[in-house]
């Protein structure tokens, strides 16, 4: 396998993190040029749609019939039914990519396109049960496209099952049950198929991110359950450490993807690969666990912050201020400590609140400092915001419920309420 067919593969690995790290980014002019597989073109359409979120447009398109061997369904609304198919599914799967792949290449190419489905399902599913908003989009429970519409509830039953048999009931409705577990039979077979080329082939290509992508489903998966599964804990455990062995130190990564990269964007993978491993320990109530992988994170992205007290102002009929905790970060892109908090605080948009005019600001109004003039002002990164709302969690699940933890938590709120840009990057949407 030569280096510039790794090096496209590597490209479309990239493109599919950046849709959840950072803003996705167009093609680099070289990519199009370097590509020559039959496979190329359909998979930089998928990665297009899947930036733009058209998902449903992925899961209609040419390629997941091509998995599917375009045949015609017979979709009988049974538990029974919908086993067998998506038993069927998983050879069909095999079929694709191993036993249909003419050498290494064609087969990896045929594994990055598989796994843009299987994405595509997850963020289907996490917009409609998670993050929002589905308004003008079609209703769609099956992760493919069938010649006619059918209300298969029996599928979605089959489905349940599947999750709850983790060990725990469903935390409440969700819709598009099958798009989740769709995701997961594909990513997992995609993982056993490409483990069992690594272990024959001398000369391979290994998608890396293939881990990172099953962390995340089983993420999802328990996210929706009411109670914690000991099982996903010990799947999350073992793919997570190959994931962090991949993507956990800023060498590997800059070794990965090399030119690829943008600026910044190695520590802000290694950032987020360490705060999704802070998330998940603190998912099972691994608090010291968890704050040992947001200190990597932050360390990562460079990120430093601190509480200390300012004076300011809390209500618009305040008249002397008072003692305000605000937050103190010193960032890569900051000229040393920078607060968190700002001399023209509002109260908000009017119209949110009613008819009723506001009284109290958004974020404290601090008194203007002169020693600290121009030292008040900084735009956050994404993954920054990201980890000041993970330290936020941490103080929440790590302390009492009461009156005191709301005022340690505020500042951190605060910080964020303080952007105009705000957080965008999968992690905390879904999980935080």
């Amino acid at each position: 396998m030569v280096d510039g067919e790794v090096e496209i593969l590597c490209g479309f690995e990239l493109r599919l993190l950046r849709c959840t790290v950072s803003l996705p980014q167009s093609d680099h002019p070289l990519e199009s040029q370097l590509g020559t597989h039959p496979h190329d073109s359909l998979i930089r359409s998928l990665l297009s749609s899947i930036e733009a979120g058209d998902y449903l447009g992925v899961l209609a398109s040419d390629a997941t019939r091509l998995v599917l061997d375009d045949s015609e369904l017979d979709l009988v609304d049974s538990v029974d039914s919908a086993e067998r198919f998506y038993s069927e599914l998983l050879d069909k799967v095999k079929s694709f990519v191993v036993n249909d792949s003419s050498d290494e290449i064609d087969k990896a190419r045929r594994a990055v396109l598989v796994m843009c489905l299987a994405i595509a399902a997850a963020f289907w599913f996490t917009r409609c049960n998670l993050t929002g908003s589905t308004q003008g989009s079609a209703k769609c429970s099956l992760p493919f496209r069938v010649s006619e519409s059918k209300e298969l509830v029996e599928w979605e039953n089959w489905a349940k099952i599947q999750l709850v048999s983790a060990g725990s009931d469903l935390l409440g409705k969700f819709s598009n049950l099958q798009h989740l577990v769709f995701a997961r039979m594909l990513l997992f077979k995609l993982k056993d198929l490409l483990f069992e080329t690594t272990a024959t082939e001398t000369e391979t290509f290994e998608v890396r991110s293939i881990s990172w992508w099953i962390v995340r489903v089983l993420l999802i998966h328990q996210r929706v359950l009411h109670e914690r599964s000991s099982s996903l804990f010990e799947m999350l455990q073992v793919y997570m450490a190959e994931a962090l062995d991949h993507f956990g130190a800023l060498e590997k990564v800059k070794s990965y993807w090399a030119t690829k990269l943008l600026e910044d964007e190695a520590s802000s993978i290694t950032s987020t690969i360490h705060l999704e491993a802070c998330v998940l320990q603190s998912m099972y109530g691994r608090i010291d666990h968890s704050r040992l992988q947001l200190e990597s994170a932050k360390a990562a992205a460079g990120l430093e912050f601190s509480v200390t007290g300012a004076l300011g102002f809390r209500t618009i009929h305040q008249v002397d201020p008072k003692a305000q905790m605000v937050l103190i970060a010193n960032t890569n892109s900051s000229n040393g400590d920078v607060m968190l908090a700002s001399e023209k605080a509002d109260v908000g948009p009017y119209e949110s609140w009613g008819s009723e005019a506001p009284q109290v600001y958004m974020i404290p109004k601090l008194v203007n400092n002169k020693s600290e003039a121009g030292k008040d002002s900084v735009t956050l990164k994404p993954i920054e915001q990201a980890l000041i709302l993970a330290q936020c969690l941490l103080i929440e699940r790590g302390s009492r419920h009461d009156e005191m933890q709301r005022w340690d938590m505020a500042p951190y709120i605060e910080a964020i309420d303080s952007q105009n840009s705000k957080v965008n990057i999968f992690c905390s949407t879904v999980f935080l």
